[in-house]
C-alpha cells in the first residue's frame, strides 16, 4: 500500500508542475501575433444599423437684390439728385421710401465797420434759413421745393416740378423758380462764394430776389460736335419785387438764355452765355424794362491735385433799358469781377471788384472792391470772412468786415452747374 502512494505522489506533482508552466507561458504567446494568421472559416458578423441622422433643412434662398434705378437722364442737378436712387429695404420700406431728401441749410452773418447805406447789414443775424424737399416723384418728373426763413420772410424761394422724358431732348420746369438770366441770379445764398452779392445785382436785376418769379421754363440741348449748348425760353406771370410788375394778366415777363460750354484742356474748361428778359416796369402800366447780360467762367482743376488747388475766375456784365414815367428812357451798365483760389485742403481766398450805374439814374454809380477768405470744416459748414470798401452814389463810403457761418444737416441735391 506504501509503494503505491509513493508511486503515484510523482506522478500527481509533475501534472501539477506542468500546469503551472502552461499557464505562464500563454500570456506571452497571447501577445505575440501569429506569423501567417489563417483567415476565419466563421462568416462576419452583420453591421449593427447606424442612427438615423435627420436631413439638413432645405436651403431658403436669398431674395435677388433689387437693380439699381438710375435717376432720369436730364434730371440730375438743378438742385436735383445724380447716380443710382437709393434703394430701402426691411423696416425702413414702410417710412423712409416715400418720403423725399430733406435737408436744413443755415446762413448765418455778422458785420462791424461802417456802413451808413440802406444797403447795410445787421452786426448780428440769422440772415436765411433755407429748408429743402427733393424727390423723384416717378419715373418721368423730379419735383425741389426751397422754403426761406428770414427775419423779413418767410416763403418759397423755388418750388418747381422737373418733366426729364419729354420728346426733342426737351425739359420742362413748372413752378415757383429764378430766372435763368446770367449766374448770380440763379444762386441761393449758401452756394455764392461770397457774403453778398454784386452790386450790380443789387442796382439792375432786383437785388437778392432778382427774377423769382411762377412759370414756365423750356430748355433743350442743340447736339453740335463743337461745344455743349443750351437754349432756354421761359414765361413769368410778371411779378418780380423791385424790377417787374403785372397790373394786368397779360403783363408778363419773358426771358430767354442761351449757354455754351467747352473744355479746353483736360483740366480748364469755359462756360459762357447770354441771358435776355423783359417785363411790365415798376413805374407804371404801358412802361416796360428790358435788360440784357453776359457771363464767362474760367475753371481751372487739375486732375492730379483736384482737391487741393482750383482757381475760378468769373464776370458778368449786365446793360438795363427801362422806361421812366418822366417818358425818358433810362440806360445803365454794370459789372463784377471775381477770381477765387484754392490754395490748401480746406481753405480759399478770393478778390471781387464791383461797378453799376443806377437804374433810376446813370449818373448815379455803385462801385467797391472785396476781399474773401474761406475755410471749410467739413462739406458741411463753411466760415468766411469778407472784408468789403464800397463808395456809394451818395458819395458816403462803406468801409465793414462781413462774418458769415453756413452749417446743413440732411441731404441737400447739387445746384446748377
Amino acid at each position: 500500500m506504501r509503494l503505491a502512494l509513493t508511486s503515484r505522489g510523482p506522478t500527481l506533482g509533475l501534472a501539477v508542475f506542468a500546469l503551472i508552466v502552461a499557464g505562464a507561458a500563454s500570456p506571452a504567446r497571447a501577445q505575440q501575433p501569429p506569423a501567417s494568421p489563417a483567415p476565419s472559416p466563421s462568416p462576419s458578423p452583420e453591421p449593427s444599423p447606424s442612427p438615423e441622422v435627420a436631413p439638413p433643412p432645405p436651403a431658403v434662398a436669398a431674395p435677388p437684390a433689387p437693380a439699381p434705378v438710375e435717376v432720369p437722364p436730364g434730371a440730375e442737378g438743378g438742385g436735383g439728385p445724380s447716380g443710382p436712387l437709393p434703394v430701402y429695404g426691411g423696416a425702413t420700406v414702410s417710412s423712409k421710401v416715400f418720403n423725399p431728401d430733406i435737408a436744413v441749410i443755415g446762413d448765418f452773418l455778422g458785420a462791424i465797420g461802417k456802413n451808413e447805406s440802406k444797403f447795410a447789414t445787421p452786426s448780428l443775424e440769422l440772415h436765411e434759413a433755407e429748408t429743402s424737399f427733393q424727390a423723384i416723384v416717378d419715373p418721368y418728373a423730379r419735383a425741389d421745393f426751397f422754403l426761406t426763413f428770414s427775419p423779413d420772410e418767410v416763403g418759397v424761394e423755388e418750388g418747381f416740378i422737373t418733366f426729364t422724358s419729354l420728346p426733342a431732348n426737351l425739359l420742362l420746369k413748372v413752378g415757383k423758380m429764378r430766372a435763368s438770366f446770367g449766374k448770380v441770379n440763379q444762386m441761393h445764398n449758401h452756394v455764392m462764394p461770397w457774403t453778398d452779392r454784386p452790386l450790380v445785382t443789387q442796382d439792375l436785376v432786383g437785388g437778392e430776389e432778382g427774377i423769382s418769379d411762377a412759370g414756365l421754363s423750356l430748355s433743350r440741348l442743340i447736339v453740335n460736335p463743337i461745344v455743349f449748348l443750351e437754349a432756354t425760353a421761359e414765361v413769368y406771370r410778371g411779378e418780380s419785387p423791385e424790377l417787374f410788375s403785372a397790373p394786368e394778366r397779360g403783363d408778363v415777363t419773358f426771358v430767354g438764355r442761351l449757354r455754351g460750354y467747352r473744355d479746353v484742356t483736360e483740366s480748364t474748361n469755359l462756360d459762357f452765355g447770354g441771358s435776355f428778359a423783359r417785363g411790365t416796369s415798376k413805374e407804371g402800366d404801358g412802361l416796360h424794362t428790358s435788360l440784357i447780360g453776359a457771363d464767362f467762367t474760367l475753371r481751372w482743376r487739375p486732375l492730379r491735385r483736384a482737391i487741393y488747388r482750383r482757381l475760378l475766375t468769373r464776370t458778368e456784365l449786365v446793360w438795363s433799358d427801362r422806361d421812366l414815367a418822366s417818358g425818358v428812357q433810362a440806360h445803365a451798365f454794370g459789372f463784377y469781377v471775381s477770381s477765387e483760389y484754392q490754395f490748401a485742403r480746406r481753405w480759399f481766398a478770393g478778390i471781387r471788384l464791383d461797378h453799376s450805374e443806377r437804374a433810376h439814374d446813370v449818373d448815379h454809380v455803385d462801385k467797391g472792391g472785396a476781399a474773401i477768405l474761406t475755410y471749410w470744416p467739413s462739406e458741411f459748414s463753411q466760415i468766411r470772412g469778407e472784408y468789403r470798401h464800397v463808395t456809394y452814389a451818395e458819395k458816403n463810403k462803406a468801409d465793414e468786415f462781413l462774418f458769415q457761418l453756413q452749417f446743413a444737416i440732411g441731404a441737400h441735391g447739387a445746384h446748377t452747374f
